[in-house]
């Protein structure tokens, strides 16, 4: 018998097992906060000198890491969460990747099953605790299902609809001895063609030119496509909204097609979609509303067409004059080619679109620049300025990951660069995401630089990611966006004139004073440098050095409330 065979049938912990299915998975990183049911994984990674693991102090925190990773590296994140209570720490990060469909495996140690009908400490339901945030939950019971279910997770986490699955691992499974073999990775094709696209051909080109708008959602991101996007647009001469509530923008932001992300509520989605015969939505889950108004999003007499590899999506809230199911890219890239000898008649009409295009956009600019100018100067940084002094700063090139509200729609507004991957956002809305996120960006790109730009709100759910960030050594720039208020809920009230509070002129809960938050108090407790900065043309100099330093550091910007 081979030295192979031989090893292939050695018996092994169950927790050596997963260490080496991982290592066959091409995981570099385990994200996590250990406790005492995680500890034989631990002591396992002890000779994985190729797998790192990452430390939060917060399992929060440890799931947005691995978010964040996983949105960079394009491949499953993996992380370990300390039984029920880590578990249930981390379940608000735990649904923005679902909302975000991150391809993560979640795992959590589990008590030994031995002694569960004691009911002891740390003992919880981890399966049906996790079942409303993943794709499918499951316990491992015996060392010998660790293969076939880790190779399982991993397949499934990244299959579409992408998203979490959960593994619980007990930690009797994790000790008990096993000489299952580990099995192999499995090559899977997942990028089909979507159907009836030379019906799609003719209905496109049956609209006017100047008639069509793109929506480019999320998934063209995921499945790669932008460039495919681009040449659609172009071919077209077709203006390209983003999504309402984006986790990244697919297109370039510097191309003169590009109209910026689509509002959030149906009345101002509606708005804009009325002044096309049709829209044709690349990915599902672009037109998602947070505060109610009356009517649909997509008026009468404006046509949608689609095209998503998630079936679930299509047809769900409107009702779609053609949708087809396929993935993006290699849908793209068979229907542009028909497309593009369709339209060739009309070719001249769609060269004058895309000149007129190209002075609409320019103008827009100008007249965006006219206005931060025109506020430079006020005492208290507007917001404005503070996001187009942080565009300035950071540049075309830097991956910029966004949870500060206060200037997030100028940002987005203000983004001119070619890179498509430059900006993600917090897809599921629930705060504590962006500083650790970044931590797992900056190691999803190869420890490249980052711009974290976070609201002083939103700062304070993870703030413990500053120290992650310290410990590790990544270069990234945490600019905390500084208004002293949760600043959207208040402007919210005051919107509603029949409310007492906007009578009294009292909002409860909503103002970070009294003490005021010191941040670069904070940073500093966790070996991070930081700036205060109060004056607009401090902004720029202070990140850009922030970015040269090449580790985390901390930059404090105080704007007015608006």
């Amino acid at each position: 018998m081979t030295v192979a065979k031989l090893e292939a049938l050695a018996e092994r912990r169950g927790a050596d097992v997963l260490v080496e299915v991982l290592r066959s998975e091409g995981v570099a990183y385990v994200f996590g906060n250990p406790g005492t049911t995680e500890l034989p994984l631990i002591d396992a990674l002890t000779d994985a000198t190729d797998i790192a693991y990452v430390l939060a102090l917060q399992e929060a925190s440890a799931v947005a890491m691995a978010d964040g990773y996983a949105q960079a590296a394009r491949r499953p994140g993996f992380l370990n969460l300390h039984t029920a209570g880590g578990l249930g720490h981390g379940m608000g990060n735990l649904l923005n990747a679902q909302i975000s469909g991150t391809p993560l495996v979640v795992t959590a140690g589990q008590q030994d099953s031995r002694h569960v009908v004691t009911d002891p400490l740390l003992f919880g339901d981890l399966v049906t605790l996790a079942g409303p945030t993943v794709k499918w939950a499951r316990e491992v019971t015996h060392a010998d299902q660790l293969p076939v279910l880790l190779r399982r997770a991993f397949h499934d986490c990244a299959a579409a609809p992408s998203g979490p699955v959960f593994l619980s691992l007990p930690m009797d499974v994790m000790e008990e001895r096993t000489a299952a073999p580990l099995g192999e990775i499995s090559t899977i094709d997942h990028r089909a063609v979507a159907g009836s696209l030379d019906r799609l051909v003719e209905h496109l080109a049956a609209i006017a030119p100047g008639r069509l708008a793109l929506i480019a959602g999320d998934e063209v991101e995921a499945s790669d496509a932008s460039a495919q996007a681009v040449r659609l647009a172009d071919l077209l001469a077709a203006p390209v909204y983003g999504s309402s509530w984006p986790a990244h923008i697919p297109f370039p932001t510097a191309h003169p097609l590009w109209m910026g992300n689509l509002p959030t509520k149906a009345s101002g989605i509606a708005e804009i979609l009325g002044r096309y015969d049709a829209v044709f939505a690349l990915g599902g889950k672009s037109l998602i509303t947070v505060l109610y108004t009356e009517g649909s999003a997509v008026p009468p007499g404006t046509e949608v067409f689609q095209l998503s590899v998630d079936a679930r999506d299509l047809g769900r809230t409107y009702a779609t004059h053609l949708s087809t199911v396929g993935d993006i890219r290699a849908s793209l890239d068979a229907l542009l080619p028909l497309l593009e000898a369709r339209l060739a008649p009309r070719a001249e009409a769609y060269a004058r679109l895309r000149m007129e295009a190209v002075a609409a956009y320019d103008a827009r600019r100008a007249a965006l620049a006219e206005r931060a100018q025109a506020a430079f100067a006020d005492p208290v940084i507007h917001p404005l300025v503070a996001a187009w002094e942080i565009a300035r700063a950071v540049g075309s090139d830097i991956a910029i990951i966004d949870e500060a509200p206060a200037t997030l729609g100028h940002l987005r507004t203000i983004l001119h660069s070619t890179w498509t991957r430059q900006y993600s956002s917090i897809r599921g809305g629930v705060l504590g995401w962006g500083m650790p996120a970044s931590v797992g960006f900056s190691l999803g790109l190869d420890r490249a630089p980052v711009v974290c730009i976070v609201g002083d709100g939103a700062a304070m759910y993870s703030p413990q990611a500053l120290w992650t960030a310290a410990h590790e050594g990544l270069p990234i720039t945490f600019v905390v966006i500084n208004n002293a208020e949760y600043n959207i809920l208040k402007q919210f009230m005051k919107s509603q004139t029949h409310y007492a509070s906007v009578r009294a002129d009292r909002f409860i809960a909503m103002d970070l004073t009294e003490p005021r938050i010191d941040f670069p108090a904070l940073a500093a407790s966790m070996g991070v440098p930081s700036r205060r900065i109060e004056r607009a043309g401090d902004i720029a100099g202070a990140i850009e050095a922030g970015i040269r330093s090449g580790g985390p550091n901390l930059v404090e910007v105080v704007v007015s409330a608006t």
